[in-house]
Order: C-alpha cells, then sequence, then structure tokens
C-alpha cells in the first residue's frame, strides 16, 4: 500500500499545477479522478471500502494480490490482502482487534484498550504508520482533510503529466498511464505494477462473527503495536530517509563505553562487568539497537506470522525457555543491563538475542601453501535479511570483559551474542545455519560463539567446548587458529559433530584443498571452491576479499569479514540499502591498536 498511497499523492498534489493554463479543464478532470482516493485515505470521509488489484513483478515473477479496504468509522476497519501463497485480513472494532490468516485457519485476537501511539485506530493512522525517518514521511503529513485542497494546488516542475486526447490516458514523465474507467475507478501502470482500484462511500455492515478457526489470544496492545511497528519500521527500509542511508558520524564517549566512525562503519568499544557492558551499549546505540528489535520482533515478527500461521513472540519465548538454562548467568545479566538502559522490557531483549539461531552463510580459511606469505587468512560471509533493515544497526562491537579475553564481535546493536569475531589469541569463528529449527535444547549458537571468542586460547579449546557442550539445530563452522596456523571445518547437530579437516576431501563439500577449509552451498560452494583453487598460493588480503565477491555472497548478504587472526586485523564490510555487503568498500580494523586505545577504566571517572 505504501508505494501506492505515495504515487497517489505525487500525481495529484505535484502533477497537476504545471500544466498550462489552457487545460485547466484537463487538470481539473485529473482532480476529479483522484480526488475520491485522497478523500478516503485522507479519513475526509468517514466510510468508505477500497478494493482492487495489484499486479507486480518480484525477482522476475508475476505475482497478484488483492487488496480490500473497509473504514466503518473513527473505531474500525477491516483489511484484506489474498495473494495466491498468503492471505490476511485485520478486523478491528471499538474493543477488540484480530488478525485473520485464512490459509493457516488460525486468528489472533486481542481485546480491551490500546494505549499510547500504537494504536490501530483509523483517525490519524497514516501518520502513526509512517516513520519520520522515511521518505515518505512529508507525504504521510499530507494525508490530511484539511490539506486535500492546498495539495491540488501544490507544484513541482520535475513532474509533469499529459493527457492522451484519443485514449483519454494520463501519462507521467516515465510513460506510465493512468486512466479513470469511471468515477471512483483507477487503472495504473507505474513501472511493473499494474494497479486497478475501485472506491465507493457505500459500505457494506461490518461482520461480527469471526470465521471458524483456531483462536489464538494476544495482549491487544501487543497485537496492534507489532502490526503498526511493523509497518513503520517498513517505511524506513522500504524508503529511508537520508538520515539512515548517511547517518550522521558523532563519536560519544559514556562510562565504560565509546562510539567511533571508521570508514563510515560504527564501532563500539565496550569495557568492564557484565552490567557496564550491557548499560554502556544501550546508551551509544539506543537509536540503531531500537530500529534492529522492531525490525525482528515487528516487521520480520508479522511476515513470519502470515507465512507460518505462528505467533512470533510466542515462537521466540518458547525457544528462550528452552535454551535459558544454557546461557551464562553473564550473559544474561549483561542482557538485563543493556534492557534497562534502552527503556525496554528484560524479556523483550532476552528473547530478541537467540533470532541469531536463523542465520545462514559461507566460509573458508587458507594458510601455508595457499597463500601468497603462509598467513592465515579467514573469510566469513553472512547471507541473511537485508530486507528487514538489520544493516541500520551493523557495529563492529571491541570489548573488553572484566576477568575475560578482549575480543571484535562483528553485529549488530541490541546483540550480544556473536556470529562473527576473533579474539586477542588470534582465534576466529564464523557460522553457517542449516537446517532443524526447534531442537533448542541446548546452548544457543551465537552464546557458543562469544564463549569461545572470551573464553578459548585454541583451536583445540574451541573445538572441546562444541564437543562438550549440548547444541541445537543444525549449524556448519570455520574455526581458526592465527597462532598455528590451523583451521577445521565444522558439522554441528544436536546429536553429533563432525570435524573436516584442511585438505580434507568430504561428499558434501568436495575433494580436498591443500591448506584450505571451503564450506558454503550448492553453487555458491563450487565457485568458492574454483576461486580457491585458481588462486592457490597467491591469496593474501585483496584476493581474500574477492573470493567472498558475488555469487559466493548472496544479494542478501548483510556482512562479510576478512579476519588475520596473525595480526590481530580484521576487514569488514556491512551492507548499504541498495547493495550487499560484498559490494560495499571494506574498513580495516586492527583489534590491539583499538584495545590499547580505550580510556582506562580508573580515568573515566575523571572524564565524566
Amino acid at each position: 500500500m505504501s508505494r501506492l498511497v505515495l504515487t497517489l499523492i505525487l500525481v495529484v498534489g505535484l502533477a497537476q499545477p504545471v500544466l498550462p493554463a489552457t487545460d485547466s479543464q484537463k487538470a481539473n478532470s485529473l482532480s476529479a479522478g483522484l480526488t475520491p482516493f485522497l478523500n478516503a485515505l485522507s479519513g475526509s470521509v468517514p466510510r468508505f471500502q477500497l478494493s482492487g488489484n495489484i499486479k507486480v513483478t518480484i525477482d522476475g515473477k508475476p505475482q497478484s494480490i488483492e487488496i480490500r479496504v473497509t473504514r466503518f468509522d473513527d473505531e474500525a476497519f477491516n483489511l484484506a490482502l489474498t495473494h495466491a501463497d498468503y492471505a490476511v485480513e485485520i478486523r478491528r472494532r471499538t474493543n477488540s482487534t484480530a488478525m485473520i490468516l485464512p490459509l493457516h485457519q488460525v486468528a489472533f485476537v486481542g481485546t480491551g484498550d490500546v494505549p499510547g501511539d500504537d494504536s490501530l485506530v483509523p483517525k490519524g493512522i497514516v501518520s502513526r504508520l509512517v516513520s519520520p525517518q522515511s521518505m515518505a514521511a512529508p507525504f504521510g503529513l499530507l494525508l490530511g482533510p484539511q490539506v486535500i485542497g492546498p495539495l491540488v494546488a501544490l507544484g513541482n516542475s520535475t513532474l509533469k503529466v499529459e493527457q492522451d486526447s484519443e485514449s483519454g490516458e494520463w501519462v507521467l514523465t516515465d510513460d506510465s498511464p493512468l486512466r479513470f474507467p469511471q468515477p471512483g475507478s483507477l487503472s495504473a501502470n507505474i513501472g511493473q505494477t499494474r494497479v486497478e482500484l475501485t472506491v465507493t462511500e457505500n459500505v457494506p455492515a461490518a461482520p461480527t462473527v469471526l470465521p471458524d478457526f483456531r483462536t489464538v489470544q494476544i495482549p491487544r496492545a501487543e497485537l496492534e503495536e507489532t502490526l503498526l511497528r511493523g509497518v513503520r519500521r517498513a517505511t524506513e527500509i522500504l524508503f529511508p530517509a537520508p538520515a539512515l542511508k548517511n547517518p550522521p558520524q558523532h563519536a560519544r564517549k559514556v562510562a565504560h563505553g565509546e562510539l567511533r566512525w571508521i570508514g563510515g562503519h560504527r564501532v563500539a568499544l565496550l569495557d568492564g562487568t557484565p552490567k557496564q557492558i550491557g548499560t554502556a551499549h544501550g546508551q551509544l546505540l539506543k537509536a540503531e539497537a531500537t530500529r534492529c528489535i522492531e525490525s525482528v520482533l515487528y516487521t520480520f515478527g508479522t511476515a513470519h506470522a502470515i507465512r507460518t500461521g505462528h505467533w512470533f513472540r510466542h515462537d521466540l519465548e518458547d525457544a528462550y525457555a528452552r535454551l535459558a538454562p544454557h546461557i551464562p548467568g553473564r550473559h544474561k545479566q549483561e542482557t538485563s543491563a543493556l534492557a534497562a538502559s534502552l527503556g525496554m522490557s528484560d524479556s523483550t531483549l532476552q528473547i530478541l538475542n537467540v533470532f541469531p539461531e536463523m542465520f545462514h552463510c559461507s566460509g573458508f580459511a587458507v594458510f601455508n601453501s595457499a597463500t601468497k606469505n603462509g598467513k592465515l587468512y579467514h573469510g566469513r560471509v553472512l547471507d541473511y535479511m537485508t530486507t528487514i533493515g538489520l544493516q541500520d544497526a551493523a557495529t563492529t562491537f571491541i570489548v573488553k570483559p572484566d576477568g575475560y579475553i578482549p575480543f571484535a564481535n562483528v553485529g549488530y546493536a541490541s546483540f550480544i551474542g556473536s556470529v562473527s569475531g576473533m579474539n586477542t589469541k588470534a582465534i576466529s569463528l564464523g557460522e553457517m545455519g542449516g537446517k532443524g529449527e526447534g531442537n533448542w535444547d541446548g546452548v544457543p549458537m551465537a552464546t557458543l560463539m562469544r564463549r569461545a571468542l572470551e573464553e578459548c586460547t585454541t583451536l583445540d579449546e574451541v573445538m572441546r567446548l562444541w564437543s562438550e557442550s549440548p547444541r541445537t539445530c543444525e549449524y556448519y563452522y570455520v574455526f581458526a587458529d592465527g597462532k598455528t596456523n590451523s583451521a577445521v571445518g565444522v558439522a554441528a547437530l544436536p546429536e553429533s559433530i563432525e570435524f573436516i579437516r584442511p585438505g580434507q576431501s568430504h561428499e558434501r563439500l568436495g575433494e580436498g584443498i591443500p591448506d584450505a577449509v571451503v564450506l558454503s552451498a550448492g553453487s555458491r560452494l563450487e565457485t568458492l571452491r574454483n576461486r580457491v583453487t585458481e588462486k592457490h598460493g597467491q591469496i593474501d588480503a585483496e584476493i581474500g576479499k574477492w573470493l567472498m565477491s558475488r555469487p559466493v555472497a548472496m544479494q542478501s548478504n548483510l556482512h562479510n569479514v576478512l579476519f588475520v587472526p596473525a595480526d590481530g586485523i580484521l576487514h569488514v564490510a556491512n551492507a548499504s540499502h541498495t547493495r550487499p555487503a560484498a559490494e560495499q568498500p571494506y574498513i580495516e580494523l586492527n583489534l590491539s591498536e583499538l584495545l590499547g586505545s580505550m580510556t582506562p577504566p580508573q580515568l573515566q571517572a575523571t572524564q565524566r
């Protein structure tokens, strides 16, 4: 809906005034055709029904979506979206809200009042659905009944329309036709999207009985908050404002923490006890952490419910209940301190931190005869859901925990676990997700990764940690030790663990490559193997980055890291809103230098 709303506003608000004065009759006909839709969307009419079809091409495939929006009054509406694979209906009444999923035959239902700004009450909803950090925000503000008149008078010389005298079609600057077959109907081609809509003020009676589906009770505030914040965060992801695409690079210091910008990347330096680290994390990265949480719990959570028929928070709560006994107390303390610093509930941050259990990726380690100088290079590709905007929270953490090994953790604000990291003992780790979701009776993957960074000084210690710990799901890893130029690939399931040595042939990975461990899947594995073989003996840092370029990295590539653990160096690239990490510039970080530059604890008090 957001792209359609923007198009309607742009056409009526920006196009008409650039018509020549002699074409006033044409201008009026354009305004007359669009005004019924703007009146409905702005709330100028108390009751309306808007229905139609949107045909759009996604990933080269035509998709058809049926849409129906019915507003009954200032408190009640229906919204139904139907696709061949997905269907959802939102019914809001004065005292209840229901999210109905016909294909799963389940209805999530909440009753009672909804306080605050997270309500789905129709009156003024556009301003709450569109984030101020979205390019759509100015148009959301325009959708008020008091501005429909001024909107028609608004001009912008960069957008022009013309009306074909024979067909009656209006044509925008990109040659997209816009027609009004009859009053209250609209037909438009917008790029590869075909839109057909009708709007009427003749509204049927509101249904009073839910379908005979399984009913799941959800607190109404949680239900409406999830839907509203999910859409609002989606407006940031789809139409990011300049401040999201190029955030202000303000350095900050707090007790036990510092935020630096290095080559356009966030680098957070944290030290101290778990409580001190968690508190500083939240103070330095509150806005980024909030966006990350909303991406996961609300935007992804809504999509997850529509796709699976399960309420996402319930799934996370069930997983956390089984994972929690295996999470160290110090990690729980850090997460609780982070939650308090962000002003959020402890339970929200605890369940959020099991979300990395869903990541997928590629990785390699090459050394000795495989590299130009014999040095070990460990590449790690994280492929997972750039579409939910996690890149807005991308942060490399340099952490010096009291009593444990300092480490670098390439991750995201609000997550304390690790999926890509290296410690000061030249140990580096990267994971690759597999199958087996739901096998939660063990240590969370991201917790094991962080424990290895904090506790392990040798490759044998890392392998022992995985062998002796109860494990979850199915994961693959590359572990490396720059001190000894050694590495292993790992296939870890709850019931078994297998270590793949350098040069070892494997039925799933192919023939062994000397002094190399190479893990991926499908055509990406074949490409990565071919590249390592082609450059064998020549690999250095630059070729190491090339090994991770497309198509080894997927379009959903969130971050790439090349570790040089013997030197304490890591090269990091993060995805942007439009390009995967593999197509972004890398920055070089020196772990030892960054740790050495941190303010000593005894001086922090004098600087506050």
